[in-house]
């Protein structure tokens, strides 16, 4: 396009020239990480009716689980209140807040990632030297997360057409809704603060508190009629009430949400200079406070792992106070004790829920680990990291630092869930914590792999996301679905001991320990021989 046409276009089309090659752009960048959670959050609720169906086989069975969860105010608040016995609607009961956050977390780093990221690292300012419309990058990302959540929709709407058509296409947009919800909610925060990191932290805890809200609310009442609820997107999920009756007019407030917070990032996008932000950042702080690359690190990482550390600890506490009423919900049936059993073991139900839910953290401990390693390779593609290692900090000493924030960091995360189940529960506390501790080391293991791909592939790092992804599917659909043991084993978690109620093994553990410090060791002698990233 030349000058000359570029500058008689309209105003509005100029602001948006370039988003198709931008939108290009961002789901190449994306082609790994994205597809990989769209089909985690796809297979996690694909998986579901042929599960509950193996539990609840019968019309008396799922009759009788509604009764029960109308009566049990703490398996309310964690997945929500159920509006019918069917297949469908058990399904959209189980799976929905789940779905719905996964949908939002998917949402949120793919606009952050594209607007507030490219600014953070100057990439965007050479993009928008060229003939690029004002707000054709957050087009762009917007248009990503759409792309995202919308192949998510028409997977679950096609995967569960069978039980009930209207049902399947409402729960596909519900939780499309939610995602684009808190996309556009990110393209507001990402206008508002000056770094991606802050924008990303800002947006999941509006995630967090989204939840929080709709699980009082569903712990008060049981059908979703509290204003606490109605509060939360992700009550607005569980009130379309897919296959149990659908309220299509609850799409309504997806689509007010997603259009007033994206036309308020259209005009709060248009209102500032590139780079710039409307909340100004603090300075940093006075000479001599910084004594060295670990305590550097420690600024720059202590906001998630405060975030992440009060979010274990409030999830033990919720696990810890559901560990009876899980005994109470599944009674006798047989299949919903096996799962159980495959997932924390063969003792005691209690026993084996609360090891079920202690694996549960540590797969969740494992985003945590990802995340934190891969913040070595933002600050290197930032820019930040030459500056640094221009002085006398040496790679391997920057990179330590980060690292100590990482795998401590997960220990620190799993003590806090641990102390959480104990107090929620209300007793053991020792044999509960061991438990935790003992998903350390697979914890490790795929932060040890973050470590691998960034310091000999540093373009491939992002695949760690994707190592993650697909633990979290084996470790969380896996056990449902009885898949085959060597599938099972694919992962580092399926050889730790269940704890707690099972017998301690040493091997797998120290042989996994071994293994994360292995991945480790190659990963920074891969980095402190290659160039860094420009």
């Amino acid at each position: 396009m030349s000058a000359a046409t570029y500058a008689v276009r309209p105003a509005s089309s100029r602001q948006l020239a370039g988003t198709g090659t931008l939108l290009r752009f961002a789901l190449r960048r994306d082609r790994v990480m994205v597809p990989v959670w769209v089909a985690v959050n796809a297979l996690m609720v694909l998986s579901m009716p042929n599960t509950l169906k193996g539990l609840y086989g019968t019309p008396d069975e799922r009759a009788d689980l509604v009764g029960r969860m109308a009566t049990n105010s703490s398996l309310r608040a964690m997945v929500g209140p159920v509006f019918g016995d069917s297949l469908g609607a058990l399904t959209a009961w189980r799976s929905g807040v789940y779905a719905g956050a996964l949908a939002a977390v998917v949402g949120l780093l793919v606009v952050v990632r594209h607007t507030r990221d490219e600014e953070e690292s100057g990439r965007q300012e050479l993009v928008a030297s060229g003939t690029v419309g004002r707000r054709a990058s957050l087009t762009a990302a917007l248009l990503a997360a759409a792309v995202a959540n919308g192949v998510l929709a028409l997977l679950v709407t096609a995967g569960l057409a069978g039980h009930g058509a209207a049902g399947a296409l409402a729960f596909g947009l519900g939780i499309a809704g939610v995602g684009m919800v808190f996309a556009t909610m990110a393209a507001i925060v990402a206008q508002l603060t000056e770094s991606a990191r802050l924008a990303r932290g800002l947006t999941a805890a509006v995630l967090g508190a989204a939840f929080v809200l709709r699980a009082a609310g569903d712990s008060a009442t049981d059908d979703g009629s509290s204003p606490l609820t109605w509060a939360s997107p992700l009550g607005w999920l569980e009130n379309l009430r897919a296959f149990a009756g659908e309220r299509w007019w609850v799409l309504g407030l997806f689509a007010g949400a997603v259009l007033a917070q994206g036309a308020v990032a259209y005009a709060l996008a248009g209102r500032r200079d590139l780079g710039m932000s409307f909340l100004p950042s603090r300075p940093g702080p006075a000479a001599g406070r910084l004594g060295g690359a670990g305590a550097l690190a420690w600024r720059l990482q202590r906001g998630g792992v405060l975030g992440w550390s009060i979010g274990f600890l409030l999830a033990g506490l919720v696990y810890g106070s559901l560990a009876d009423g899980a005994a109470d919900l599944v009674g006798d049936n047989e299949g919903a004790r096996e799962i159980f059993q495959r997932m924390g073991g063969q003792s005691g139900l209690t026993d084996a829920f609360l090891a079920a839910m202690v694996g549960i953290l540590g797969l969740v401990a494992a985003l945590y680990i990802v995340a934190s390693v891969l913040r070595l390779h933002g600050e290197e593609t930032s820019g930040r990291a030459e500056p640094v290692l221009a002085g006398a900090v040496g790679r391997l000493r920057w990179a330590a630092g980060h690292l100590a924030v990482a795998f401590g960091g997960a220990v620190l995360l799993m003590l806090l869930a641990g102390a959480g189940l104990a107090l929620g529960h209300g007793e053991r506390a020792g044999p509960i914590l061991g438990a935790c501790l003992a998903q350390v080391p697979a914890v490790w293991v795929i932060g040890g792999i973050a470590v691998l791909l960034y310091g000999l592939v540093p373009g491939a790092a992002m695949g760690a996301w994707g190592v993650a992804g697909a633990v979290l599917l084996i470790g969380w659909v896996g056990p449902a679905l009885d898949v085959p043991r060597a599938v099972l084993d694919l992962s580092p978690f399926g050889h730790l001991p269940k704890l707690p109620g099972g017998e301690m093994a040493w091997a797998p553990v120290l042989v996994l320990t071994g293994l994360a410090v292995g991945l480790t060791a190659v990963g920074l002698a891969g980095l402190r021989r290659r160039d860094l990233t420009t």
